[in-house]
């Protein structure tokens, strides 16, 4: 569990303007999260636009990704789908080798019930060979995951071993956290709520904005799980200005723009994903440049 404490961090998939995958800006990204104190990376998360890459493409990030970490962090796998038995078979004949756990969204588009996204979660547990975070996002996947089958799945199966959540409920969030099995992890899906959410018991992040300030954010976290809330708070407070811009256009739209302005890849996504509005842009500028 201690592999996924802490600060991880969603990856961005940097493109070049032909669209290709730009593997010299991953290597510089990549290194960007190490030098900066991560805790352990995550790759074909939502943030990755994983679901414009191709089955071939998304294999050769993952492998590019475990070649430039070469053992440094741990490296969460993200692999979720809303069609169940495709995903079984996929985790059936995935290589996890140099991979420490799968980060898995609960099924979009679909709006399964509460017994659907249990059955959806035991299907997988029963097949997936390594320890499995539970993905909560309700405004991607237009249903929540109750706290109520947050706590059945990690009660029932060993290796449901964490929740991202990203439901911006805190009160659902603190039941799970109140009530969670041993050894269970809660962690934010929100960066703007992370503070509080480790405040409240929580065990860490998987971030957007640690991605372009790694070594403010993943400072701010341990802060937090040290129990120093004064200093997570003064750090939190210095990131603060630059999470409405981030935001305000989509993710990874400000995420891309930001490591544009930083230097690290190109401001250049998959459609149907535009980029950043100018004013947006120069916003996000102002803030790195301050």
């Amino acid at each position: 569990m201690d592999k996924i404490t802490g600060t991880g961090v969603a990856l961005i998939t940097p493109f070049n303007e032909d669209f290709s995958i730009d593997f010299t800006s991953l290597k510089k990204l990549i290194n960007h999260q190490i030098e900066g104190g991560v805790d352990y990376l995550v790759v074909m998360g939502t943030t990755g636009e994983s679901v414009v890459l191709s089955k071939s493409e998304k294999k050769e990030v993952v492998n590019f990704c475990k070649k430039i970490n070469a053992g440094r962090l741990p490296i969460i796998l993200g692999l979720g789908s809303n069609n169940t038995f495709a995903l079984v078979e996929e985790i059936k004949s995935t290589d996890f080798d140099g991979i420490d756990g799968v980060l898995s969204v609960s099924p979009y588009y679909n709006k399964p019930t509460q017994d659907g996204i249990y059955l959806h979660y035991k299907m997988i547990a029963e097949v997936c060979p390594l320890p499995i975070i539970l993905y909560n996002v309700p405004g991607r996947t237009a249903s929540n995951i109750t706290a109520e089958t947050t706590l059945c799945l990690a009660n029932d199966f060993d290796n449901i071993v964490a929740v991202k959540e990203a439901s911006g409920d805190l009160q659902q969030i603190a039941e799970i956290i109140e009530k969670r099995p041993a050894n269970f992890l809660v962690l934010s899906g929100d960066d703007g709520l992370t503070p509080k959410m480790i405040e409240m018991g929580g065990d860490g992040v998987i971030t957007v904005i640690g991605q372009s300030h790694p070594q403010i954010f993943s400072d701010m976290v341990r802060a937090g799980l040290a129990g120093d809330f004064e200093k997570a708070n003064q750090l939190h407070d210095k990131l603060n200005p630059i999470y409405e811009p981030l935001y305000i256009d989509g993710n990874p739209a400000g995420i891309k723009a930001t490591l544009n302005i930083m230097g690290i890849c190109k401001n250049v996504l998959r459609p149907p994903l535009v980029g950043v509005t100018e004013k947006t842009y120069n916003n996000l500028k102002r803030f790195i440049e301050h």
